[in-house]
């Protein structure tokens, strides 16, 4: 009997897409896909950031690119998917939040939030996928959405309807491109600790509440995310699609 063998969680020869990584859950993914053996692509708005985290990568021998991208500008973002790709992984972690009452949420604040949550991260999906398409590859599609795409939240309201968005659209993607091999996924985390979250976990009501969510008893750091990013990106997750990997130490499991 020939016993199975585990799929490879390597991920040399493929060229990954990470946006949003300039810092926090993206800089994250971006080192975990290029420690696997990517080659990584990094985009951000600010280039200095992409710069400095490009030279800290290949000090400890990963490769990585630097494309200077606001995800939210679309012709631009497909114009550099199209002259840079295709792109075999794509890591889509550049988001936005304005939380707030919901009878404070201003039109502004909707659509700055909406434009790059959920239509940027739209149509950055599409761009890749058609790259993919156009040269018969396959590919793993990544958004990074969030445990709020699942429950409600507290002043959260436009936020949670960008992420329940980016889930619903994620599942008819992997519809449509499944059978060009394309898989595409959301990973949802629960609160990470990153300077974007750093003047929640300040506020002791607001600690204390997500504490008492998290059933592991501990909010989440940007680690936790980065063998799930792998996993997806891998060809052990070749059966993974239209799926949310929840990594929310078990928030959304009541």
């Amino acid at each position: 009997m020939s016993l199975p063998r585990t799929p490879s969680f390597r991920l040399d020869g493929r060229h990954a897409l990470v946006t949003g990584a300039s810092s926090g859950i993206g800089l994250a993914c971006a080192v975990a896909l290029a420690g696997a053996g990517a080659q990584v692509t990094l985009a951000a708005r600010s280039k200095d950031k992409l710069d400095d985290l490009a030279r800290q990568m290949a000090a400890e021998g990963m490769t990585a690119a630097v494309l200077p991208l606001n995800v939210a500008d679309i012709a631009a973002t497909e114009s550099a998917i199209a002259r840079e790709g295709p792109f075999d992984i794509l890591v889509n972690s550049a988001g936005l939040a304005r939380h707030g009452p919901a009878l404070d949420t201003t039109e502004a604040d909707f659509d700055a939030v909406s434009d790059l949550n959920l239509k940027g991260a739209y149509f950055l999906t599409r761009a890749v996928a058609a790259g993919l398409i156009a040269a018969k590859r396959p590919g793993s599609l990544i958004n990074i959405s969030s445990q709020m795409a699942h429950v409600g939240g507290i002043d959260r309201a436009v936020y949670c309807a960008t992420k329940h968005a980016v889930d619903g659209f994620t599942k008819a993607m992997a519809v449509e491109w499944g059978r060009q091999g394309i898989r595409v996924n959301t990973i949802c985390p629960t609160f990470i600790r990153t300077a974007l979250t750093k003047s929640t976990f300040a506020n002791p009501e607001r600690r204390a509440w997500i504490e008492d969510k998290i059933k592991l008893g501990r909010v989440g750091e940007v680690e936790d995310l980065m063998g799930a990013v792998v996993f997806l990106a891998s060809d052990a997750a070749s059966l993974v699609t239209g799926t949310a990997l929840m990594v929310d130490g078990g928030w959304t499991a009541e």
